[in-house]
This record gives C-alpha cells, structure tokens and sequence, in this order.
C-alpha cells in the first residue's frame, strides 16, 4: 500500500485542469503527507523495535515463470531510511515554488519517486530492489532536464550515464546471486543470506554492487556526476538527491554487501575504510575550493558520506549504528542547506560566492537559519551530526578487527576532516552575509524568509536537534537489527 499509494494518486494529476498549478501542488503535498502519516501510524503500532525480524511483511507471486515474488517488508535498518524519505519528500514539495512549466508531470514525477524510494528500503527481493532503484532514474533525469539551470542537459546526461551504467553491474550481481542460489533461481533475500558461495565468485558479486552501491553514495572516485547535478538541479531535486538518493547506495552497502555478502565484506571493509578517510579529506579540501555555493554544499555531502563508509566497514555495532545515524543525520542537514541555497538564489539570482556579501544585513532570517544549519554540518555539539561522527569514531577505535596502529592513523586522519569542514562552512558563511557587496548594490532591498521557507527551515531543524539531544530514539530503530547482523555474519 504505502509503495503504491503515491505513484497511483500521481496519475490522478493528469486529470487535472493544465493551468490548476496551485491545485496540482496542495493536492501532491496532501498525498505526501497522508503517506507519511499512515506509515508513522503503522511503524508507531504495528512495528516491534525489539524484533530484528523483517516485519509488516507483503508477499505476492508477481511472474510465475520465474517465481518471482512482489515482496515487501520492514526491519530496524530500514525503518529510518522510510520515514527520512517521508518527511524530506513532503518538504520538498512543499518548497517546490514557483513551478509554473509543466507543473503536473513536476508533481507527478515527485510522487513517482516517492513510490521508487519507500520500495526500494522496503524490498525483500533482489529484482524487486533493483526495478525501484531504476525507478528513480528516469524522474531524476527529467526532473534535471526539465527544471534545471543553464547546464542541465548536460548535468542530466552525465547522471544518466553514471547511475544506469553503474545500474547494470547491480542487475548481473542480482541474477548471479539467484541463479546460483540453488535450481530454480530465487531473488529472495532471506534464502540468499543463508546461502554461501566460493571465495572467487563471492568477491566478483561483492565487486559488482560495490560498483553500483559507490556511484550512488558516492564513494570516489565515481562521485564526478554529483557536484554537477546538484550545481544544476533545482533545489527542491536537490533536497532529494541529498536528503534520500545519496543514503540508497549506503543502504544498498548494508543490505546487500555485508548482510548478504559477508565473507567479501570482511576481505574488502580494510580498504574501503582508508577509500572512506581519504574521501574525507579530499572532499573537504576540493569543498574549500569551489566558488560556485551549490557544489560546494555538493563537496561537503562527499565527505560527510565518508563518515559512513567507515561505519559500516568498521565491523562494530557502534560503527554500523553510527554509520546508520550518519544517514539519517546528513539527510536532514543536507536536505536543508540546498533549500536554503535555493531560496537565497529566489533572491539575490547569484550562485558565486565571490558575487556575494552582505546577506545578512538584507536577509537575517535567511542568514540565521543557513548559520545555524551550517553548523549542524560541522558537528557542532548538541546537533545530531555531532553524536552520528562521534559514535563512528568510537566504532572504528573498539573495531575487534584491525590492529591498534591502523585505527589510530585512520582516526587521526578524519579528525583532519572534521577541522577541515569548518574551513570551508564557515568561509561559505563569510562570503555569504558578511560585507557589503549586496548591501551597497542599487536596488538592494530583497524579500526575507517568508512563512513557507520557515517553515520548512524550522521543520528540518527540529529533528536535527531532537536527534542531538536524544540520538537514543535513532539507536533504537536500528540497535537489535545492527546486533543481529554482526552476530550472524561476523562473529559466528
């Protein structure tokens, strides 16, 4: 129901009249909202935090020729993910304005993605995860091409290329792993967790979705595609892609690599640990370097996702619990600071930052709630970035599996990256509100924030610092089902 709700209230907008845009936009907003709270309703009632069992499960013979099921369901790893997509899809909506050229199949597009997302952290079936994660592909590029800036076909194009050629790597894996399984091919996860392969072959499944996990995350050096798709996007895509897209291929590393692939992970987890502080410090230090303030936010969603890597290549549940948190954490911020991008371009119409300055003498609710998010980004205490790198940097010093000295320099070398990440948010700041640039510019009187972008502002920065406060509510989504997948594969 809720995979389906969306996508099928979405090709109710065509019904409606060419020119209802406000229409069109309060009726997808309604839709979003009824989907979130139902599914909060559902998980508040009906889902066990103490089960680490996939739960709420749905289960349909889709095509008997190859006894291929429509299977749904949720556990601890998955229930964050959801309801992150939830909340940041109906905010987008909500700041998508103004949206006047083709305004239905822009909303219809949202709701399909919508579809695409809850389906692919709810899929209990190899083919099934790999038809949602196709599914965004073609709403994204369109959205990109569509509604993009000056350079977005050529930004969409570059998408397209990287996540569908990535994508076919995740289609060979998904048919190996079935086919080899047992004699009739199955793509059920619980039947491929259980099963074991040869070394060779477990290494080139393992290879396989890497390829498709790391573009999307992104994990360097395949995350050239980001920076122009953000820099091009309009915000509300860009919400999207930051608060939900990017957190699919750290998912899909869960899920699929180290629930189902755990012999490989356990061979390849040392080295994706050094990919992930090397992304830290590279992504920071190119961050500092962009003028453009779009793809800087871009550069620092690079490195933040670093933080991630090392969570869930740490084999530890504090790793693996913090790499969770990370996820849900970076969503939210990130998803904010490329709305608050947005709405300052809705102002001023600049995007360097060099063209910048005064802002927050013209526009101090803006400059407020950016400094405050900007903050958040940097892991400032009592905000939930802060507990998500804290908890994974406890996770690789008590990982059982490395040597002392190893996890000394790893952890030295992120700490780089976290004074890195002031360097560049706060100069962002900088060339952002402070001077004169703008406040001595003819016609310099511009609208501040209005109520819907407080709003939308206040609404992200609340669970950024309840999670702050209290980051145990997160922890205890995802603890038992973390425990259960280091127990069974791990330390068996």
């Amino acid at each position: 129901m809720f995979v389906g709700l969306p996508i099928s209230a979405g090709f109710l907008i065509f019904v409606f009249p060419h020119r209802g845009n406000k229409v069109i936009r309060w009726y997808t907003i309604f839709i979003c909202v009824i989907e979130l709270l139902l599914m909060t309703y559902a998980f508040s009632y009906y889902f066990q935090l103490d089960d680490p069992l996939i739960q709420l499960t749905e289960s349909y013979k889709w095509i008997n020729f190859f006894d291929f099921y429509w299977r749904l369901g949720i556990d601890g790893l998955s229930l964050g993910p959801i309801l992150l997509t939830g909340f940041i899809t109906t905010l987008a909506t909500l700041a998508a304005r103004p949206i006047t050229r083709d305004s239905r199949l822009f909303h219809f597009l949202m709701l399909a993605m919508y579809s695409g997302q809850i389906g692919l952290f709810s899929s209990q079936n190899l083919l099934l995860f790999f038809i949602m994660w196709e599914l965004e592909l073609i709403p994204v590029y369109l959205l990109l091409a569509m509604w993009g800036g000056k350079q977005r076909l050529y930004s969409a194009t570059k998408f397209i290329l990287y996540t569908a050629g990535s994508s076919v790597f995740l289609l060979m894996g998904a048919l190996g792993i079935a086919f080899y399984a047992s004699n009739e091919p199955t793509f059920n996860f619980e039947t491929s967790a259980n099963q074991s392969y040869p070394v060779t072959l477990e290494i080139l499944f393992y290879i396989g979705f890497l390829i498709a996990f790391a573009v999307k995350s992104p994990i360097i050096p395949l995350h050239t595609w980001l920076p122009d798709t953000h820099g091009e996007a309009h915000y509300s895509t860009c919400m999207l892609l930051a608060g939900i897209l990017l957190k699919m291929g750290a998912y899909g590393l869960v899920r699929i690599n180290m629930e189902l692939l755990s012999h490989a992970h356990s061979i390849f987890s040392s080295w994706l640990i050094i990919v992930g502080a090397i992304q830290i410090i590279y992504a920071a230090s190119t961050s500092s370097g962009q003028k453009n303030l779009k793809k800087r936010i871009a550069y620092s969603s690079v490195s933040h996702m670093g933080f991630t890597i090392i969570g869930i290549c740490s084999i530890s549940d504090m790793g693996l619990n913090g790499a969770i948190l990370q996820i849900i954490s970076h969503g939210f911020i990130g998803a904010a600071l490329f709305f608050l991008s947005g709405t300052s371009y809705d102002r001023i119409r600049l995007v360097y930052l060099d063209e910048m300055g005064g802002m927050a003498t013209l526009m101090p609710k803006i400059f407020m709630m950016f400094s405050i998010l900007s903050l958040a980004s940097l892991a400032l205490p009592g905000m939930s970035g802060f507990f998500a790198e804290l908890v994974v940097f406890f996770g690789i010093i008590t990982a059982k599996k490395y040597f002392l000295m190893p996890k000394i320099l790893i952890t030295f070398v992120t700490a780089v990256g976290t004074i890195l990440t002031p360097i560049y948010l706060l100069s962002m700041l900088r060339q952002m509100f402070y001077g004169y640039k703008l406040f001595n510019a003819r016609n310099s009187y511009f609208f501040d924030s209005g109520p819907r972008e407080l709003f939308v502002s206040i609404a992200i920065l609340l669970p950024v610092i309840s999670i702050g406060i209290y980051p145990d509510f997160v922890f205890s989504l995802s603890v038992d089902k973390v425990e259960a997948i280091l127990s069974n594969y791990f330390y068996s």
